[in-house]
C-alpha cells in the first residue's frame, strides 16, 4: 500500500437474509436512540467474505485507521444499497454525535483493528458536538471504471454504490469539497478483483425532433415591443434574457426581422449591458462574452458593436495578478467568479478569429477536475477539485475544443460527457441522479456534437423533444408542463444541431418541424397578478404573483404532520423521532417571518420553552441541544434560541428554564485555547461556535438583549473576520480565507445593530459584495449550486439598504418563486436536483421576506397553546419525491440534508454525512453544529 500502509480484510463466513435483517434492526436500533445510545455505537453485521465482492458485483469500503497507527481495513458488501449500510454490512461499528444524532458519523470501529475499538475514542472527542473540520471521517467514494477519489457529494445515507464500487473513509482535516485530505491509496490497492471498463455504449433511444418553429414562437411571445425581455412583473429590460433569447432564436430560425430587431436593440443598449460601470471602466464578461457571440453569431463585428470594441476591452481588463480587486487568479476576467462565463469569454475571442489571450485560456484548462469536468467556480492557485459541474462542463470543454491545444484535456471531458448521459439519452443536474435536466442535457449536445459524438448528440435531442411543452417552451425538469425561459435557450440550440462555437445565421436548410401556431402570438397569461400569501404584519405581500414565493402555501409546507412531528419539531432522520433543534428553530424562524400559521409557530414556541422531549431515547430537550449550563455550552446555539425567544416576545433570561443571555456571555472566550481545547479560536469568539454564522447569531441575541458593553468583543472579533478588500466573511472560524454569501449577509445584520460608523461602512461594503454576487438569474452561488438558501440570506443582508438594491432583492425573489414546488416546499438549488426540502424551504420562506434577524418580530398573544410534552415517536419515513409533490425528509435526506460551504462554510467537517446533498456537503458541516443553518 502507498506508504506502506498494510491492507486488511473483513474476511467472514457468509450470512443470509436473516443475517441481513440482523443489521439492519441493529442500524434501527441505533438511530432510534439518543444520548447513552449513540455513543454505545451499532453492533457489526457478519460481512460477506471480501471474495464475495467482484468488478461487476457488490461494493468494498476501506477504513483508514492509520491516524492511530492502524491500516486500511477492507469490508465487502454483496448486495450494497447504500454508503451507510455499506459500512456496517462491511463488518464497521459506527456511532454518532449527542448533538447532531447519529446520522454524523463520529467514530469508527472494525474488530480487525485493537478488538473493534471505536476511534476516535472518547478521551479524544466526546462526540458531543460536530468535530472540527480539522478532524473528521470523510468519505470518499469510486464508481466503477474510476481510478481515482471523489470527495462524496452525497451523505452516506444517500449514497447508493453501483456494483463493482469502492469506497473509503479518512480521518482528518480535509480541504473545501475534498481538494485535499484524501485516502493515501488509490481505488485500484482496495477494489475487488479489479476495475471496469464502462466503455461507449451509446443509448439506444427512439428518434425525435425538436419542434423548432413553436419554441421560436414561445421565445417571440415574451417579447416587449418584439425586440426585447422585462423580467416579470417589471418595466425594465433584462438584457441577459433578452441577449441568450436572441442566441436561441438564431439557432432556430436564423435570419429573421425579429431578430434584427433584437440585435438592434442590443446594439444600442451596449453600454448599459457590457458596461454596467461606465464605459471608461472595465467591460462585464457577461455582457461582453454574450454580445459578442450574438454578433459573430448573425455576421456582425464583435470590435465594432454598439459602438464599443467588446473583445479589445475584454483584453485590456484581463487580470495580470491575483491580487488585483476582483481577481481570483491571472488571467481571469474581473469579477468573473465563474467558468462558465470564463469559458464563453474564451470562446468569442475564438470565434472572432483570435488571437485567444493565452493566461485566459489556460485558466479554463486549469479548472479540470479529476472526473474530467470541470469546477463551476474559478479557483485560486493551489486549490483544485475532484468532481465536475454537469453545467460548466460543456461550455468549458467547448472552448478548449475550438481554441486546439488541449487535447487531453478534450478526452477527458469527453469521458466524462459520456459517463454522464443516462440511458435515456438525458444528463441530471448532478452525478448520480435518474432524472433528466433540460438545461445540462441541452448544453451537453452542444458539446457532444462539436466532439463527434453524433449518435449520443442526437439521443439527448431526442430526450430534449420528449420534454417540450404544448406552449412550445421547456421547464427544467423531466417531465415538466409548465415552459421556462432559461432551459429552452439550451434546448433550442441542441434542438437545432448547433452549438454556441458554430452558431451561425447563414443557415441553407429550413427547420423541418411545420408550425404548430401563430408564432408571434403571445402565450397566455394568468390575468390575476394579485400578491399572494401574508407578510410579517399579516397583509399582503409586497409582490405581484410569480415575484416571489406563495408564503401560505410555503408555511403549509413546513407545518405539514408530515414534517412537523407532533406540531413540535422536525427530526434528524425520519422515524426516528431524534428531533433536529437547529432545523426545526429555523422553521420557527420562517413562520415568525412570514406571519402565515401564529398557531403552529407557538406550539413549536412552547415545546422548546416548556422543555417539551422528543421522541429519542433518552429523549432530549432544547437545553441538551445547546448544552447550556454544562462545559460543552455552544455559543452559536445559545444565540440561535435567544434570538427566537425575542422574536416573539419570550424572555431570553428565562427561556426552557435558563438565563441564555447570561450563558451566552459567559460564552466568551477570553484568550485562545490551549493544548487540546479547542472551543476557543480566539479572544471575543464564543466558544464552540465553528462558523460566521454562529458568532453573529450569538452577537444579535446580545444586542438585542442590550447587552452592548458584555458583546464588545465578539463584536470586535466578528469585525476583525471581514475582508478588507473584498467587504466579504469567510465561513469558518478559524477563517480560511474564503467568501461567501451566506455568513456575509448574516456578519452584516448583525453589526447593523451595532450603529457607529465603523459598523456601517463595515456593513455597507458587505451589501456592496453581496450585490456583485447575483448570478443572472437572480441566484446567488452557494456549495450547492444556484443555492435557494443563499439567495434567501442574500435577500435578507440587502434588506438593509432596500432603497438601493431594490432592484437586486426583486430579482432574488423572482428566483426563489421559481424554485417553489407544487407542495409549496423548495429545491435547494436551481441547478440540482428538483424535490422539495425541508431545510432548504425554512430558509427560503424566511429570507424572501428580507426581515433581518436583528429586528425579526412576531405577536404571538391570542394565539391557542398547543399541548406542550414528549411527543409520540414515529416510524413512517418521510421521502423526498423529485418533482417536488410528496413529504420531503424533515432533517435532510434529500437534495440538501444541510446546505453547502455557501450555507455556512466547511465548518463542522462533514456533519450529516448520511444525509447531504449534491454539492452541499462542506455547507453542511457547518449546519450541523449550528443546528441547521443558523
Amino acid at each position: 500500500m502507498t506508504q506502506g500502509v498494510p491492507v486488511g480484510t473483513t474476511d467472514r463466513p457468509g450470512r443470509g437474509i436473516r443475517a441481513r435483517l440482523l443489521s439492519v434492526l441493529c442500524a434501527v436500533a441505533l438511530t432510534a436512540g439518543g444520548g447513552a445510545f449513540l455513543l454505545a455505537g451499532a453492533a457489526p453485521a457478519a460481512a460477506d467474505p471480501l471474495g464475495d465482492c467482484t468488478a461487476t458485483r457488490g461494493a468494498v469500503v476501506a477504513v483508514d485507521f492509520g491516524h492511530w497507527g492502524g491500516g486500511v481495513v477492507r469490508g465487502c458488501d454483496a448486495t450494497p444499497t447504500t454508503g451507510y449500510d455499506l459500512l456496517h454490512e462491511a463488518g464497521f461499528t459506527t456511532t454518532g454525535t449527542e448533538h447532531d444524532g447519529p446520522a454524523f458519523i463520529c467514530r469508527l470501529g472494525n474488530d480487525r483493528f485493537h478488538t473493534g475499538t471505536q476511534y476516535p475514542t472518547p478521551d479524544q472527542d466526546a462526540c458531543k458536538l460536530t468535530p472540527p473540520a480539522t478532524a473528521y471521517w470523510s468519505y470518499w467514494i469510486a464508481p466503477p471504471g474510476q481510478d481515482y477519489w471523489s470527495y462524496s457529494p452525497l451523505g452516506a445515507m444517500s449514497q447508493h454504490p453501483k456494483d463493482g464500487s469502492v469506497e473509503a473513509w479518512v480521518f482528518g482535516p480535509t480541504g473545501p469539497d475534498g481538494s485535499s485530505g484524501g485516502p493515501s491509496f488509490t481505488p485500484a490497492q482496495v477494489r475487488a478483483q479489479g476495475q471496469t471498463d464502462p466503455g461507449d455504449h451509446p443509448p439506444v433511444v427512439e428518434p425525435a425532433e425538436v419542434d423548432l418553429t413553436a419554441a421560436a414562437g414561445w421565445l417571440k411571445g415574451l417579447l416587449h415591443d418584439g425586440d426585447h425581455i422585462y423580467d416579470e412583473g417589471s418595466s425594465a429590460p433584462n438584457l441577459y434574457q433578452t441577449a441568450r433569447t436572441a442566441l436561441a432564436l438564431a439557432a432556430a430560425g436564423g435570419k429573421s426581422d425579429t431578430l434584427t430587431r433584437m440585435t438592434a436593440y442590443l446594439a444600442a443598449h451596449t453600454a448599459e449591458f457590457a458596461y454596467p460601470n461606465g464605459v471608461d471602466r472595465a467591460p462585464s464578461p457577461t455582457g461582453a462574452a454574450l454580445l459578442s457571440l450574438l454578433a459573430e453569431s448573425t455576421e456582425g463585428n464583435p470590435h465594432a458593436f454598439g459602438g464599443h470594441d467588446l473583445l479589445g476591452d475584454l483584453t485590456k481588463s484581463m487580470c495580470t495578478a491575483e491580487a488585483l480587486p476582483d481577481c481570483v487568479g491571472r488571467g481571469d476576467f474581473p469579477a468573473v467568479g465563474d467558468v462558465t462565463t470564463q469559458a464563453l469569454a474564451v470562446l468569442s475571442f475564438q470565434r472572432a478569429g483570435g488571437p485567444i489571450p493565452a493566461e485566459a485560456l489556460a485558466r479554463v484548462a486549469a479548472h479540470q477536475c479529476k472526473d474530467g469536468g470541470f469546477s463551476p467556480t474559478l479557483l485560486r492557485a493551489g486549490e483544485a477539485c475532484s468532481s465536475g459541474d454537469p453545467a460548466t462542463t460543456p461550455y468549458a470543454t467547448i472552448a478548449l475544443r475550438r481554441a486546439g491545444g488541449h487535447d487531453d484535456a478534450v478526452a477527458k471531458a469527453r469521458t466524462n460527457l459520456r459517463a454522464a448521459q443516462l440511458a435515456t439519452g438525458a444528463f441530471g443536474a448532478y452525478p448520480g441522479v435518474t432524472a433528466g435536466d433540460v438545461t445540462a442535457t441541452g448544453e451537453s449536445a452542444q458539446a457532444l456534437r462539436l466532439l463527434g459524438d453524433t449518435t449520443r448528440a442526437d439521443a439527448a435531442v431526442s430526450w430534449i423533444a420528449r420534454q417540450q411543452t404544448k406552449a412550445g417552451g421547456f421547464g427544467f425538469d423531466e417531465g415538466a408542463t409548465d415552459p421556462e425561459i432559461y432551459p429552452t435557450w439550451g434546448a433550442v440550440i441542441a434542438g437545432a444541431r448547433s452549438d454556441l462555437a458554430t452558431l451561425t445565421t447563414k443557415r441553407t436548410t429550413p427547420p423541418t418541424t411545420p408550425p404548430t401556431k401563430d408564432p408571434t402570438a403571445p402565450p397566455s397569461t394568468d390575468p390575476s397578478t394579485k400578491p399572494t400569501g401574508p407578510s410579517p404584519t399579516g397583509s399582503m405581500p409586497p409582490w405581484a404573483k410569480g415575484e416571489g414565493p406563495d408564503l401560505a402555501k410555503g408555511a403549509a409546507y413546513l407545518t405539514d404532520s408530515s414534517r412537523l412531528k407532533g406540531g413540535h419539531f422536525y427530526e434528524n432522520i425520519a422515524g426516528t423521532g431524534f428531533a433536529d433543534f437547529g432545523l426545526t428553530i429555523d422553521g420557527a424562524y420562517a413562520l415568525a417571518a412570514t406571519g402565515s400559521d401564529n398557531a403552529a409557530l407557538r406550539g413549536i414556541v412552547d415545546f422548546l420553552d416548556t422543555k417539551g422531549q422528543d421522541g429519542a431515547t433518552p429523549a432530549r430537550t432544547i437545553n441538551e441541544w445547546t448544552g447550556v449550563g454544562t462545559s460543552h455550552a455552544a455559543g452559536g446555539s445559545l444565540g440561535k434560541v435567544a434570538v427566537l425567544a425575542q422574536s416573539v416576545g419570550r424572555d431570553p433570561r428565562n427561556f426552557a428554564g435558563h438565563d441564555l443571555i447570561a450563558a451566552l456571555g459567559q460564552a466568551v472566550c477570553t484568550a485562545p485555547g490551549k493544548g487540546p481545547d479547542r472551543s476557543c479560536p480566539d479572544k471575543g469568539a464564543y466558544r464552540y461556535a465553528p462558523s460566521v454564522f454562529a458568532q453573529s447569531l450569538g452577537v444579535i441575541a446580545q444586542l438585542r438583549a442590550g447587552e452592548k458593553s458584555l458583546a464588545a468583543g465578539p463584536v470586535a472579533y466578528l469585525a476583525s473576520l471581514q475582508h478588507t478588500d473584498t467587504g466579504a466573511w469567510p465561513s469558518l472560524i478559524p477563517s480560511t480565507g474564503d467568501s461567501e454569501v451566506d455568513s456575509t449577509a448574516m456578519a452584516a445584520m448583525a453589526l447593523d445593530l451595532v450603529r457607529d460608523d465603523r459598523s456601517k461602512g463595515a456593513v455597507s461594503k458587505a451589501l456592496a459584495w453581496i450585490a456583485s454576487k447575483q448570478l443572472p438569474d437572480g441566484g446567488f452561488r452557494g456549495a450547492s449550486g444556484d443555492s435557494v438558501n443563499s439567495a434567501a440570506l442574500a435577500i435578507q443582508g440587502l434588506s438593509l439598504d432596500a432603497s438601493k438594491y431594490g432592484a437586486q432583492i426583486k430579482k432574488a425573489r423572482t428566483f426563489l418563486a421559481g424554485q417553489q414546488n407544487s407542495d409549496g416546499g423548495f429545491n435547494v438549488a436551481a441547478d440540482g436536483q428538483r424535490g422539495s426540502d425541508v431545510r432548504a424551504s425554512t430558509q427560503a420562506l424566511g429570507g424572501a421576506v428580507g426581515t433581518s434577524f436583528g429586528t425579526l418580530t412576531r405577536d404571538l398573544s391570542g394565539t391557542t397553546a398547543r399541548p406542550p410534552g414528549k411527543s409520540a415517536n414515529t416510524s413512517t419515513p418521510d421521502i423526498v419525491t423529485p418533482g417536488g409533490d410528496g413529504p420531503a425528509a424533515s432533517g435532510g435526506s434529500g437534495a440538501l440534508a444541510s446546505t453547502g460551504v455557501q450555507a455556512t462554510g466547511l465548518a463542522l467537517a462533514a456533519v450529516l454525512l448520511c444525509l447531504v446533498g449534491w454539492r452541499t456537503v462542506v455547507i453542511t458541516r457547518r449546519r450541523a453544529a449550528e443546528g441547521g443553518r443558523r
